[in-house]
């Protein structure tokens, strides 16, 4: 009932964003004396808002077009190279790159929304990098004889992208990818695989939760596994070609998200509502990019959702050496050249400051010179992978690990 009721309310709301929107527009209109009066625009304004905030959204575009290195401007290519049920790999490159240029997987969370959330990830990376991220697939549009998703599937779908891209690739997880990207190169470095990567750079990521624990964390921890199996999975309705498959909703992402905020989301719209009553368009355009992206969400398998909720934040099995792949328990001893670059932002209250760090001393084999940690001044849990200090600050130290730790290229995986 949960997916349906939310169905009707949609529909509801579409109808409601439609009127509001023809609403805004007649009463902004030059024609009409209403956009003449204090109320008009006032009014206008106040119905634009609401019209944005309730508009339903698809799949947002990468949109990256160019990318401009230096004085120099290069067309960029967008393909997907690999297509699997649950997620494909998209590749970035321009030709400005050279045959020298590292090669980069961005791993996109799985957690709700799409990899887009990245975008700004994927263009400053792209400057000097050819950029692969992992395009992770909305379950409900998923028909359900494609069948399961958990993380072991993730951790396999993780070699899989590094067996096409080839060795020497380098890894960056941006927060919850952070676990099956450290498993992923663990299971990788056991069997000596020559596609295991050069770097594993790990942003923002919840290795360790029980490392200064943040709201996020005290919520998984204070239900039992078997609460959220029954109060936040739902059947995806007939409508959807996964119709059938018990998923973790998007919308219920995205109302935990909010609701952590709430304050703060209802002073962006009030502070967008001010900028177009005053006719400052650039300000209100941006506040509505952010939230054409934020609000674009995604369902997750049931199977993954339970599985990382109980594995990471309850009984926190990578950290206590009891993750499990395939039935063998994985080992981070075996990480001995993946060079580790852990990110942190000081004001993160998704993933607290040391959950990522936590990474550097489980990787108890790894030389003390193939580890790095960086704490970003300032920077929030999105700040760590988007905008201007991940701009400025943090993806030059990321290039410039990416540059010490590359090794040269193993013999090509079939």
């Amino acid at each position: 009932m949960l997916y349906y009721t939310y169905e009707l309310q949609r529909a509801w709301l579409n109808s409601a964003s439609a009127l509001a929107s023809i609403g805004s527009e007649l009463l902004s209109n030059p024609v009409l004396p209403m956009g003449y009066t204090g109320l008009g625009p006032t009014m206008a304004s106040a119905l634009e808002v609401f019209a944005h905030a309730t508009q339903s959204r698809g799949k947002p575009e990468f949109g990256i077009d160019a990318v401009t290195v230096g004085e120099d401007s290069w067309p960029v290519i967008e393909s997907i190279v690999m297509h699997k049920p649950f997620g494909d790999l998209l590749r970035f490159t321009h030709p400005g790159l050279d045959d020298g240029s590292p090669k980069v997987l961005i791993v996109a969370p799985m957690s709700g929304h799409y990899a887009t959330l990245l975008r700004g990830t994927v263009e400053r990376m792209l400057e000097s990098s050819e950029v692969y991220i992992t395009d992770w697939a909305d379950a409900k549009m998923v028909p359900d004889e494609a069948g399961r998703f958990d993380l072991d599937d993730y951790i396999d779908y993780l070699i899989e992208y590094l067996e096409y891209i080839g060795p020497g690739t380098h890894m960056i997880a941006v927060c919850q990818p952070s676990v099956p990207a450290f498993a992923a190169t663990a299971v990788m470095g056991a069997a000596k695989h020559p596609a295991r990567p050069a770097t594993l750079t790990m942003m923002g990521g919840p290795i360790d939760t029980r490392c200064s624990p943040t709201t996020v964390n005290d919520l998984a921890m204070e239900r039992p596994i078997e609460w959220f199996r029954h109060t936040v999975i739902a059947t995806v309705p007939m409508r959807y070609p996964g119709h059938g498959r018990r998923v973790y909703p998007g919308f219920m992402q995205l109302a935990s998200f909010m609701s952590m905020n709430l304050g703060s989301h209802l002073m962006s719209h009030y502070d967008m509502f001010k900028h177009l009553t005053a006719g400052d368009e650039e300000s209100a355009d941006a506040a509505k990019a952010f939230y054409d992206e934020y609000r674009s969400v995604c369902d997750m398998t049931a199977e993954f959702y339970l599985q990382t909720v109980e594995e990471v934040f309850q009984t926190h099995s990578l950290p206590n050496g009891e993750f499990v792949h395939r039935g063998r328990v994985i080992d981070l001893g075996a990480i001995t050249d993946t060079a580790l670059l852990a990110v942190e932002g000081e004001r993160d209250d998704i993933s607290g400051l040391g959950q990522t760090k936590a990474a550097l001393d489980l990787a108890a084999n790894l030389p003390a010179t193939k580890k790095r940690y960086l704490m970003a001044e300032g920077a929030g849990h999105y700040g760590i992978f988007n905008g201007s200090r991940w701009r400025t600050k943090i993806a030059p130290v990321v290039e410039e690990f990416i540059a010490a730790h590359s090794r040269p290229a193993l013999k090509q995986v079939a």
